[in-house]
């Protein structure tokens, strides 16, 4: 984007007085009177023009989408944790959590029982995500920002046990289910998204169930940044319904479609107004789930 095109933002050239700057400072206080509007702008800044300006953009937006993506309380770790079981559950046998067991059976001279030995196993994490970004239509500095804060939030929320997906189209995988890549790396991969062609809903979802069935978690949540308004000739309905949960984050100003996919299929659902709003209300969602 050409810098004469980013001079008419407000504030643009309090944070960027000059070709190739990019003032820190300047950015902090616009982000905290203007958040959405400021996000919007840094997200254009990324693409600029200008490379000092651009790489400087893209640096920041990286790390304030993180910082903000943070929000919240985090549970515990999607990846797992270790936890002692009776061995006959299953499980790797802990030889020292055994030993009392083992040295009772001797002096009763009886078979030690497998109940009564120990084992180590990973408990189930307790929350996988999989969030499905809309790429179908203009990919504007508002609509990236809002869907890496919401990537940004989901990779807190559930590190170890995420998925996101993009799709117009068809369904591109930005982040497997498991994948060992960092959110940073997801967040600028979300950035770098392009808008176009046709809305193809029913098949988002289907990938976005098939990634849930790749995870042990105990509760399995799609989350869908979309107007929802399919332009293919699937109904996207049967598919949504057939999801354990489902949660829909919908542009405030064009929200209609996205109400009535959630009445049909019984999804929850929350208009977003701006980007800063995107991680709270999705913890606010996530929180009234079961």
């Amino acid at each position: 984007m050409a810098r004469s095109s980013l001079a008419g933002h407000e504030g643009f050239s309090e944070i960027s007085p000059e070709v190739g700057v990019l003032d820190v400072d300047a950015f902090d206080a616009a982000l905290a009177g203007r958040p959405d509007e400021t996000l919007e702008l840094l997200v254009q800044m990324s693409r600029a023009t200008d490379a000092k300006l651009r790489a400087a953009a893209q640096r920041l937006a990286g790390r304030v989408v993180l910082d903000i993506g943070r929000s919240g309380r985090v549970t515990r770790r999607g990846i797992g944790r270790l936890q002692t079981v009776p061995a006959d559950r299953g499980g790797d046998l802990d030889l020292d959590a055994s030993l009392g067991a083992v040295a009772e059976a001797r002096a009763a001279r009886r078979p030690v029982g497998l109940d009564e030995l120990t084992a180590r196993t990973w408990a189930r994490p307790a929350l996988a995500l999989c969030l499905v970004v809309d790429a179908s239509g203009s990919m504007g500095g508002d609509r990236l920002a809002t869907a890496a804060l919401t990537a940004a939030a989901c990779a807190f929320r559930a590190p170890g046990d995420h998925a996101v997906l993009s799709f117009a189209a068809q369904t591109q995988v930005l982040r497997d289910m498991g994948s060992a890549q960092p959110a940073s790396a997801v967040v600028d991969r979300v950035l770098g998204l392009r808008g176009h062609g046709v809305t193809a809903l029913a098949g988002a979802l289907r990938t976005a169930a098939a990634q849930l069935e790749r995870t042990r978690a105990e509760r399995r949540v799609v989350v869908l940044l979309s107007d929802c308004r399919a332009t293919d000739d699937q109904d996207p309905v049967p598919v949504a319904r057939r999801i354990p949960e489902l949660i829909v984050l919908a542009p405030a100003a064009d929200d209609e479609q996205a109400a009535d996919l959630a009445a049909r299929s019984g999804a929850r659902w929350a208009p977003i107004a701006g980007p800063s709003d995107a991680p709270g209300t999705l913890l606010s969602l996530l929180g009234a789930g079961p």
